[in-house]
């Protein structure tokens, strides 16, 4: 599998990296769950693979299930691969909603406990936009001094920011603190809304991370049985160029999974693009939908069926 360079980071990783949202539990978001043996199999079976990034999270599933058991994981197979990039992401306290510099050292020591590492290539900042009113991130005491200092120790290589908003991610790249930026569903075949954001990065010489190519299932399952774009309410005006664009690929003999996950990966502007997966043959499936030969005529056709409204 190539490798790019993520950016100023200078690690090299793979155009796949796995998300882990998917085996923490949320059955309210995605419709099911996922056993222990399962989720771990899931995670061996990554560091078996061609891939080589991982992306988890402080508040995946309660108290951290998802980081345990990628910690669990790591520790049956004595350690991560040669070369694999694991990183994780601060967050609010989950029962207070405190996001305080202070929570954001607590974050660390609970995923670094849960892994069982002591050290980050990539620890990133999740979530801010949803940082209370009375929760200043960028003021003394807040979460972006406690993550410079985190840094600085060498608990971690490289910040980086996880976030839907796209406003809220460029104010914090705008401090120059952060060497890679993560942003999901507003990247795909359907929503460009991250476009600038992550020319903007690019041109920084920043990694960039775009997550969700599925869009909570809509492009991977089709709107027939995903009507909703990344877990909200039915737009109907996603929903029609989903249909029109599953039209085309059938048409083309390419599944619509194939072309929403390559119009990430074949793209400048990403240097990884992370899609979540719940049981050990979703990678080789997903690496067989990445493997797919899609003539540039159907680029052309679906580009014409985007909608023109973001949500």
């Amino acid at each position: 599998m190539q490798r790019n360079t993520l950016g100023k980071t200078g690690l090299e990783v793979g155009p796949l990296c796995i998300g882990t949202s998917t085996i923490a539990g949320f059955t309210e978001t995605y419709g099911y769950d996922v056993d222990q043996e399962r989720a771990v199999e899931t995670i061996l079976a990554v560091f078996d693979s061609e891939v080589n990034y991982l992306d988890t999270g402080n508040n995946y599933g309660k108290d951290g299930l998802a980081e345990r058991r990628v910690g669990e994981a790591i520790r049956r197979r004595g350690g991560l691969p040669e070369g694999f990039v694991l990183q994780t992401k601060v967050d609010a306290d989950p029962e207070t909603g405190d996001y305080s510099g202070a929570r954001v050292r607590r974050s660390v020591e609970e995923s670094l406990e849960r892994l069982g590492v002591d050290h980050l290539p990539i620890l990133a900042l999740h979530d801010p936009e949803f940082m209370s009113p009375d929760q200043d991130g960028f003021g003394p005491g807040g979460a972006l001094e406690a993550l410079v200092e985190i840094r600085d120790s060498g608990v971690a290589d490289h910040l980086a920011v996880a976030s839907g908003s796209v406003e809220v991610s460029q104010r914090y790249l705008d401090t120059g603190e952060f060497d890679v930026v993560l942003n999901h569903n507003r990247f795909t075949l359907l929503n460009r809304e991250a476009q600038g954001l992550f020319e903007g990065a690019r041109a920084k010489g920043l990694g960039v991370l775009n997550a969700a190519p599925y869009g909570g299932g809509m492009l991977a399952k089709g709107p027939a049985q995903q009507p909703k774009y990344c877990y909200g309410e039915r737009d109907e005006a996603f929903a029609a160029s989903a249909f029109a664009m599953a039209k085309a690929c059938e048409a083309a003999g390419v599944p619509l999974a194939a072309a929403a996950l390559q119009f990430s990966t074949r793209s400048p502007l990403v240097d990884s693009t992370v899609v979540g997966i719940s049981r050990p043959e979703r990678i080789a499936e997903t690496l067989e939908l990445l493997a797919v030969e899609i003539p540039e005529s159907l680029w052309d056709e679906l580009e014409a069926l985007k909608p023109d409204a973001h949500i």
